[in-house]
């Protein structure tokens, strides 16, 4: 069953505006979740909202506020929020246009899928995908989504937009001063030849779908195991990295790499070789007919 649309709004190119809506990119729904049980009882705990000097106090008596000094609070309430005339509130602005790759990866936050809103919007979200396809640009906007203003990248994505939620410069830390610490180090060549051989050998498509979350598979075997009052199978842990010499690992790591070819290699020649054979008697059978 496909999610529903979570925002509904317009994306905005100069005068063009074209009815869009937002779907989520991601799911959480193998996400798993604990709660604090109390273990005599088996009991959920719970968590009750109080003011110091009041007490336990109900929901619709609570309101939103900025502490501007030490215990004092500018109350906000979130009709007023809401009400706030911000044309921006439902209209994706694309401001400008990039080069992906001008984009740092950092930047990136969360996807969302962004499809055309009703028919009339199809020509003009075909246009503007075509459009940023072809040109291999990126367009760069911001909009209000849960409360929050965002900057936003939106790219074409197989037939459709993605609409990728970047972090604001405030939010990157920068690395020189977390990096500083690395020293300079002389590279041998032979290990970094080495290195490079066996990027080479391991190097092709990303398929996500090849690795598996192991730790999160291992807690629902312990869960299922403990609903069906089972002993959980034991998963077998991985032994302890060694630290070992770089040069003496790398020379391992590509010699294996050699070893599985040669294997390969032997066993079509063996294949082969038993294929030659049946040819070469079935040959003077056909001679002597």
């Amino acid at each position: 069953m496909a999610p529903r649309a979570f925002w509904t709004g317009h994306l905005r190119l100069s005068l063009v505006n074209i009815p869009v809506k937002l779907y989520p990119a991601t799911t959480a729904e193998r996400a798993i979740a604990f709660h604090q049980i109390h273990k005599p009882s088996g009991k959920r705990i719970r968590y009750q909202k109080i003011a110091p000097g009041v007490g336990p106090v109900e929901n619709e008596e609570i309101t939103k506020g900025y502490e501007y000094e030490k215990g004092k609070y500018v109350l906000l309430d979130q009709k007023e929020i809401d009400d706030l005339k911000l044309e921006s509130k439902q209209t994706i602005d694309l401001a400008s246009f990039v080069d992906e790759d001008a984009i740092d990866v950092r930047y990136y936050e969360t996807p969302y899928y962004l499809l055309p809103d009703g028919d009339m919007a199809d020509e003009g979200y075909a246009i503007l995908q075509k459009a940023l396809k072809d040109s291999k640009k990126v367009g760069v906007g911001q909009f209000i989504l849960r409360g929050r203003g965002n900057l936003v990248a939106v790219k074409p994505f197989g037939k459709g937009l993605l609409l990728e939620v970047l972090r604001h410069a405030n939010e990157i830390r920068a690395a020189e001063p977390i990096f500083k610490e690395i020293g300079e180090v002389k590279v041998d060549k032979e290990a970094l030849d080495l290195a490079k051989e066996l990027i080479k050998r391991k190097s092709g498509k990303f398929e996500p779908e090849q690795f598996k979350d192991e730790y999160s598979e291992a807690v629902w075997e312990l869960i299922n195991a403990k609903l069906e009052h089972r002993k959980p199978e034991i998963v077998t842990e991985a032994p302890t990295a060694k630290v070992i010499n770089i040069m003496d690992a790398l020379k391992k790591s590509v010699q294996q790499g050699k070893g599985a070819q040669a294997k390969t290699a032997a066993k079509r020649g063996a294949t082969s070789a038993r294929g030659g054979k049946k040819a070469s008697k079935a040959a003077p059978k056909r001679k002597s007919a």
